[in-house]
């Protein structure tokens, strides 16, 4: 497989329209069709840059944690805070779902899961590990710091607010409310944040 920053310029479209179709319809909702539509450009020309549908999710998978990976480090320059660590990841979430109730990739991915060839779900899994991680450490940091409630582990506190923000999104979809993963965030880091 190839690392998303190796691709040239026409696959990087591709993988751009592969990620928006991805967010809207998720894996088994989109063909080689659709995205020689939005690239405006031939679907054997799709092939040439990535073999497989697989391939194609896998690099939109890949860019997509590398994105975050570097979102999460933009975070940390700029709050000291746990609190406010939380409030900007949860920000991240937001801004993907304002974009026409987009939903995350990896996020959309993992829920056909056991649909996806082994290399998407490899993917997929490093996403979620990633985050997991991170958030764990602003967890530890938090409590350590006297500004988060230690009523859940570091690891708790991790996978339930990753997982409420996911959530949020769908069910904001879901509902047609304008209301998205911030707003539901807030509602988890009052409850959770010593005063």
């Amino acid at each position: 497989m190839k690392h998303f920053s190796e691709i040239s310029a026409t696959a990087e479209r591709v993988v751009d329209a592969a990620e928006s179709l991805i967010q809207e319809r998720g894996y088994n909702g989109f063909s080689y069709d659709d995205v020689a539509k939005l690239v405006g450009i031939k679907k054997p020309s799709i092939h040439h840059h990535f073999a497989t549908k697989g391939e194609l999710a896998a690099v939109v998978a890949q860019r997509y944690t590398h994105r975050f990976k570097e979102s999460l480090l933009q975070i940390e320059g700029h709050h000291v805070k746990a609190q406010d660590r939380l409030t900007a990841y949860a920000d991240l979430f937001e801004k993907t779902f304002s974009t026409n109730k987009h939903l995350c990739v990896c996020g959309m991915l993992g829920a056909e899961s056991s649909s996806l060839p082994d290399l998407v779900n490899h993917e997929v899994e490093r996403f979620f590990d990633v985050n997991v991680d991170w958030l764990t450490h602003i967890a530890q940091d938090g409590q350590r710091a006297g500004q988060l409630l230690s009523v859940l582990s570091p690891e708790g506190i991790a996978e339930t607010y990753l997982s409420i923000l996911e959530g949020a999104m769908i069910v904001g979809r879901g509902m047609q409310k304008g209301t998205g993963p911030s707003h539901v965030a807030s509602h988890f880091l009052k409850a959770l944040t010593i005063a």
